[in-house]
């Protein structure tokens, strides 16, 4: 193919993609917020999807606001995924940033859905991934803490293991293949 008609295929694509999704989810695609690692984080929630292959990492630091309890004092991402999977990323981190935990685990996927002024119905999923990426960080902090689970938190981290347990036992090679990438980028 030359040139010429590989720019404009991936100018058709982009335009393609672009009718696809909001304004907002564009913008979060383009200029994600606070994409990147937590040096030394407080929790870690990782999160994947085999069928579509977005892979999302959700770091969190915990501070204390000025009422002494806890909050999301920063939080980053990094996310493998399409347009759907890094805006969610995205604005979950902004919906997150500053709540206390308790607030932060009351964010819902119809609340990620919303804030983005909706996505295609075959990219749900990747607001899921979002809301289960931080409920992951949120249950390694408690967990690194030794600090009660809430129930609630205990039942979504229990789905999240039991997904991770099937696909890592049925899909070894594509688990190894993606840490080892992860790993790469450190």
């Amino acid at each position: 193919m030359c040139r010429e008609t590989i720019s404009a295929y991936s100018n058709l694509k982009i335009m393609a993609e672009e009718s696809l999704y909001t304004k907002k989810v564009i913008e979060h695609f383009r200029k994600p917020h606070n994409m990147g690692r937590i040096k030394n984080p407080d929790g870690v929630g990782k999160v994947g999807n085999l069928q579509c292959g977005d892979v999302m990492w959700l770091y969190i630091k915990v501070g204390k606001n000025k009422k002494g309890r806890e909050i999301i004092k920063d939080i980053k991402f990094e996310t493998y995924g399409c347009v759907a999977a890094l805006a969610t990323s995205s604005v979950i981190t902004d919906m997150a940033k500053g709540k206390t935990l308790e607030e932060a685990l009351e964010i819902k996927k119809d609340n990620v859905v919303k804030e983005l002024g909706g996505l295609p119905p075959v990219k749900i999923h990747c607001s899921l991934l979002a809301t289960d990426a931080l409920c992951e960080a949120i249950y390694d902090y408690l967990t690194k803490q030794k600090r009660p689970i809430p129930e609630k938190l205990l039942k979504i981290h229990q789905r999240i293991e039991k997904e991770k347990n099937l696909v890592e036992k049925n899909y070894k090679n594509w688990v190894e293949t993606e840490e080892k990438m992860h790993n790469e980028t450190e």
